[in-house]
């Protein structure tokens, strides 16, 4: 009587022998302890959470217990090196980029971020302010708060629409390349058109139309990281990443300052600067990376009506994913609420009354810039390498934001140059280490990455979220203090209130920040 074969235990192969070196050293890889990861990792290697997952999706219809059971419902990555037997330092689309391709994005991705941050600070904060306020001064805080408000909403909508179509673009260029382009042109043609007219109604349309061109290319390119950036070199590519924006943003308010000094020709030279800077930025980050590979062959789900809404449809049961959106899109509430309008706060709260102080905050502002400069560009080189040495992205973005929120404080103390030159120093430093760091805090929270594009879309939706809140706010606390006063001519007081609202804004931030469970 033949010996009942227990099918995959009994005529189990012999691994020793059939596994080349090659694949018995991946096989000692993946037994390799492993850091803390967000809970997509941890869905793809715990057969109870997957259980558990299961055990959701199919009770959620009837009995409501699978939203408490999923946690954190995380789709696996099919694409993850941990997945399979290949080299960890593979990229989600399936590539292993050599050394010097990791070097070319990340200096694309640096110098895309200086090019576009040094135009859009010195026009939105610095220039289109004194615009409105050359249109009608006793309500400049009023259109300054309404454009960027109607401009965010643009941009909401733009960030998730054009993030989906790059998810479903199939092109011989990519899915990225075509979008990044096309945004840069829009966004420059309608920044230099701003510069033709002196109409308010106007020049809200064109900004809402660079809006829309600014996040048809800054969707897609986000989502580069994502697909092209290994796990192993996120970090330190988000480093330089946020680097350039810190440095871009510092030297935006510096040379907006410059040209502010200049009066009408430094205001039209402004516009001209950011139609051309747009206009070639995403032509020349594309010639920086490799070439993104064709991706005709590539399978893509049906275009239409429904899978539009559903682009809108955020991720559920993920709340890692939550809490990152919220914490960042109070930080950047708060950051908002002080940067848009620095001219304003240099002008009717550190030198109010003075005659001159119209010529006295353009040189503020363009000593904090340069302190600002040098103290985020250290904070956000050495930021990137470092949580990459350690594991740790949540801890770090935190305790930036606390530092953001005790650099607020230091004008509250102090009205006077001084207060902000510190306020530059401190928070400048605080926020150098959160735009190194918090971009791979998004990347780790992602739940689901064969739709990465679109969650980072929303993600990156804090970007303009945080704009309403903080030009919204700050414009109606203004307001509010002048109406409360009785005057028309903004109180100093006024912005007394803007910085201790900031403040708590900022701290929230790193309360939710904290809340994150599945990173360190």
């Amino acid at each position: 009587m033949d010996k009942f074969v227990r099918p995959g235990i009994d005529d189990r192969p012999d691994y020793d022998n059939t596994l080349t070196p090659e694949q018995k050293e991946a096989v000692s890889r993946l037994a390799t302890s492993m850091p803390e990861r967000r809970a997509g990792d941890a869905s793809q290697t715990d057969a109870q959470v997957q259980a558990t997952n299961l055990a959701a999706s199919s009770e959620a219809a009837g009995s409501g217990l699978g939203a408490i059971a999923a946690v954190d419902a995380a789709v696996p990555d099919p694409s993850s090196a941990f997945m399979d037997m290949r080299d960890p330092m593979v990229s989600a689309d399936g590539h292993r980029p050599t050394k010097m391709e990791v070097v070319r994005l990340g200096i694309g991705f640096t110098i895309s971020a200086v090019a576009c941050a040094i135009p859009w600070v010195a026009l939105s904060s610095i220039i289109l302010p004194r615009v409105f306020e050359t249109i009608d001064p006793a309500s400049k805080e009023s259109m300054l708060g309404l454009v960027n408000i109607f401009g965010s909403i643009v941009a909401l909508l733009a960030n998730i629409i054009f993030g989906t179509f790059s998810d479903l673009t199939r092109s011989r260029f990519g899915k990225r390349t075509p979008w990044m382009i096309a945004g840069g042109l829009v966004t420059g043609l309608s920044i230099g058109a701003i510069s033709l007219t002196h109409s308010e109604p106007l020049i809200i349309f064109l900004w809402c139309c660079a809006q829309l061109g600014y996040n048809m290319m800054l969707a897609p390119y986000v989502a580069t990281m994502s697909d092209r950036v290994p796990d192993k070199f996120r970090g330190t590519v988000s480093g330089f990443y946020g680097a350039g924006i810190a440095v871009g943003q510092t030297l935006g308010s510096f040379v907006g300052a410059q040209l502010l000094k200049q009066g009408e020709a430094g205001i039209f030279g402004g516009w001209m600067m950011g139609m051309a800077i747009f206009s070639l930025t995403g032509i020349v980050v594309v010639i920086i990376w490799p070439r993104e590979k064709s991706n005709r062959d590539e399978a893509r789900g049906e275009l239409n009506v429904k899978s539009m809404l559903m682009s809108f449809r955020p991720p559920k049961n993920a709340p890692d994913f939550y809490y990152a959106l919220a914490g960042r899109t109070m930080m950047m509430g708060g950051y908002w609420m002080i940067n848009t309008y620095q001219l304003y706060i240099a002008q009717d709260y550190v030198f109010a009354g003075d005659p001159e102080a119209d010529v006295k905050a353009a040189s503020l502002i363009a000593t904090m810039a340069v302190i600002t400069l040098v103290v985020s560009l250290v904070a956000a080189v050495a930021a990137g390498p470092i949580t990459d040495k350690i594991g740790m992205r949540k801890l770090p973005v935190a305790l930036a934001s606390c530092l953001f929120a005790v650099g607020a404080l230091m004008p509250m103390l102090f009205r006077s140059s001084t207060g902000m030159l510190l306020f530059a120093g401190i928070a400048g430093l605080g926020y150098g280490v959160y735009n190194a760091i918090d971009q791979a805090l998004n990347v780790s929270v992602l739940p689901n990455p064969e739709e990465a594009g679109k969650d980072l879309g929303i993600l990156n939706l804090a970007n303009t979220l945080s704009t309403v809140i903080g030009s919204g706010m700050t414009s109606i606390l203004v307001v509010i203090v002048k109406a409360v006063m009785g005057v028309s001519k903004t109180p100093a007081v006024a912005y007394t209130v803007v910085f201790g609202v900031a403040i708590v804004i900022v701290l929230i931030a790193a309360f939710l920040i904290m809340r994150i469970k599945h990173v360190k």
